[in-house]
């Protein structure tokens, strides 16, 4: 029994004697107790290492929300910036110094680091101080409390001119809600000002025959977004018919080149002269076949003449038609060499020349003059 009691008291160390002979003092506590505390030691480190791992995370999370809110935001005022600095190149150009010196502020307060917008700040300035004219101080008044619900009406109010196709009030209306206020919904704003835009440019060129305003209109649209098929279409036809109506009166094989494109396209597009495109380019090919046979180019002037009769019938160009053929397919005579006059009968006409006078129809008509009786020197 002793000898059990001895086996299972095992000592775990011995302590040597001390230097003084006392004898060491032995440990008496029992091996699983301490794999006990060993695990219990594992446990809380486990412990301890899962929530170091639980606080990292939650950490890292956090740092990423911010940085996602960061990008959003950089993203958000870049479009902003953009925005305001495509209106304000617009307010530049129609010389309202004043409100582009607001939007470069504003964009400079949002985006710092945008490109150009300190450039066009100084020169608006040095704009602004060049054009300026002396004015008395103003009396300083305090601020008002800005009104909100004035903001919200000129929305909605713009919004129901829309509805209408009242495009001139309804862009009148949010130029004076973005002069109150560049910020109040700005993307909404620009979004209605391109749509207005757009269909008024489109209006002025397919109804009220304002080319060069149409096309002034969509330009402006495109500082807000990009154009659609049909109103670059509309577009692209205003500039050939303003183009082709450069050349009229000037160069007459240019004017039929640029109408002959635009009035197979759009035929009854017309300017402030509500002649149309096809119109346009009948005349022209009348014109430059007149052209052409003043200088001799029958064959030429033959198939201007051919075609503007294609376009439609005209009883008048015939005769002119018909001999500009005639000298075209008559054979080249080589020029012979001088001699004496020949003696042409009195009283015997010559043959009729038509007389080719530039206009819209001409037609060829025959001169007789009477030629002088040559009578032989003795």
């Amino acid at each position: 029994m002793e000898n059990q009691d001895l086996e299972e008291t095992r000592p775990t160390q011995a302590v040597p004697p001390t230097p003084g002979g006392e004898d060491p003092v032995q440990s008496t506590e029992p091996a699983p107790a301490l794999r006990s505390k060993m695990w219990i030691l594992w446990g809380l480190g486990g412990i301890v290492l899962l929530i170091l791992i639980a606080l990292t995370s939650v950490y890292g999370g956090y740092q990423a929300a911010i940085e996602q809110r960061t990008a959003f935001q950089a993203t958000r005022n870049a479009t902003e910036a953009q925005a305001q600095f495509s209106l304000a190149l617009v307010d530049i150009a129609t010389k309202n110094y004043e409100q582009a010196r607001q939007r470069l502020e504003y964009i400079i307060k949002i985006a710092p680091d945008f490109p150009g917008v300190a450039d066009k700040l100084a020169e608006v300035m040095v704009a602004m101080g060049t054009t300026a004219t002396p004015t008395p101080m103003p009396t300083l008044a305090p601020t008002p409390t800005p009104d909100l619900r004035d903001r919200d009406q000129l929305y909605l109010r713009a919004r129901e001119l829309m509805a209408g196709a009242d495009w001139d009030t309804a862009i009148d209306t949010l130029l004076t809600l973005r002069k109150k206020d560049p910020a109040y919904m700005a993307v909404e704003v620009d979004g209605l000002l391109f749509v207005c835009l757009r269909n008024r440019g489109v209006d002025k060129i397919s109804r009220h025959s304002d080319l060069e305003g149409g096309t002034y209109d969509l330009a402006l649209a495109q500082a807000f977004g990009p154009l659609d098929v049909e109103a670059k279409n509309w577009r692209d036809w205003a500039e050939l018919y303003i183009r082709g109506a450069s050349f009229w009166g000037v160069d007459w094989e240019k004017a039929v080149l640029y109408f002959s494109e635009i009035a197979t396209i759009a035929p009854n597009l017309m300017d402030g002269s509500q002649i149309t495109a096809s119109e346009r380019y009948y005349q022209a090919l009348m014109k430059y076949g007149d052209w052409l046979a003043q200088q001799g180019r029958w064959c030429d002037a033959q198939a201007q003449y051919e075609t503007a009769q294609g376009i439609r019938n005209n009883d008048n160009l015939q005769p002119t038609a018909e001999y500009a053929a005639q000298q075209c397919s008559a054979p080249q005579q080589s020029p012979e060499p001088a001699g004496p006059p020949s003696i042409t009968p009195s009283g015997t006409p010559p043959t009729p020349t038509p007389s080719l006078t530039p206009g819209v129809e001409n037609t060829a008509t025959a001169t007789f003059t009477p030629e002088p009786t040559i009578t032989p020197t003795p």
